[in-house]
Formats: C-alpha cells, sequence, structure tokens
C-alpha cells in the first residue's frame, strides 16, 4: 500500500492480518504507530448461540460511506494510511469480520482514529446482519451502546 492511501475493501474472502499491516507500513518511514481493530463471529449473542452469522450490504453504498467515515477521521488526525476490510456474505463463530487499521508518527492519533473509523462504521455503514440460531434465523437490531459510542465524538 502506497504511503497516505486510504484503501477500503468490501470481500466476502478472508484477510491475513499479517499480510495487510506489513502492506500498510511498507516504506513509510515515517510510521511511528500502527494500531488495528479485527472483528470476529461471536458464537453467541442476546442470548442465543449463533452458529452462522450472514453480512448483506449495499454495493457502491456501502463502500461510499466507509471513505466518508475515513475521510472524518483523516480530517481530526494526521494519519499516514488507513485500511478499511469489511467482509460479506455468511460467516461461522471465530472467523474475522472487520479489520481497521491506522498508521501515524504517534500511537495516540492512531488508536484515535481507529476507534472513531470503527464507532462511525457500526452506526453509518449500510450493513445488515442475520444470525442462525437454534430457534431460526433473525435479523440483528442496532445497539444503543455503539450511538453511544459514536455521540461521544461529537464533544472529542
Amino acid at each position: 500500500m502506497k504511503a497516505g492511501v486510504t484503501e477500503v475493501r468490501v470481500q466476502s474472502g478472508d484477510f491475513d492480518l499479517g499480510r495487510e499491516i506489513a502492506r500498510l507500513r511498507e516504506g513509510d518511514a515515517r510510521i511511528g504507530a500502527v494500531v488495528s481493530f479485527v472483528g470476529t463471529v461471536r458464537d453467541l449473542n442476546d442470548g442465543a448461540q449463533v452458529a452462522e452469522l450472514e453480512l448483506e450490504h449495499y454495493p457502491g453504498m456501502t463502500e461510499k460511506a466507509l471513505e466518508d467515515i475515513v475521510a472524518q477521521a483523516r480530517a481530526r488526525w494526521p494519519l499516514y494510511g488507513a485500511l478499511v476490510i469489511h467482509r460479506i456474505g455468511p460467516m461461522k463463530p471465530l472467523d474475522q469480520i472487520v479489520l481497521v487499521a491506522c498508521t501515524a508518527a504517534h500511537r495516540g492519533e492512531a488508536f484515535a482514529a481507529c476507534e472513531f473509523i470503527m464507532d462511525y462504521l457500526k452506526t453509518d455503514a449500510p450493513f445488515w446482519k442475520k444470525e442462525q440460531t437454534p430457534d431460526g434465523a433473525r435479523w440483528v437490531d442496532a445497539r444503543s451502546s455503539d450511538d453511544s459510542a459514536k455521540a461521544r465524538w461529537a464533544t472529542a
């Protein structure tokens, strides 16, 4: 990945965390901090066993929303690179769902930007989640805790 570049990918296939971080850092000696977050499929949600999680999205709109979120983070913090990979389709417990990674000169801005991107992604990116449970399929509702996490950035 070229220094200073934002990359957003929505894909069905898995990603290799080590390879993605290496690409993000490659050739940029200014980087003093790399912060990443990987979200995975849990086997239990809202008191029910989850056998499978399926994510749907709106092609084009989803990528644009993610790019806008990263642009907002870049406007707040001096990032060298930002990467968002979000998977779609069916996934099993332990599978990776999302990767958010940010590079910067210092850890503070890299941590803040990574958390900001993830908080906004959870509320503003058009993804729909359906879980397969012992009682059948169910759509996952938005969480008020995600709205609260996003709201704190309004004063930050």
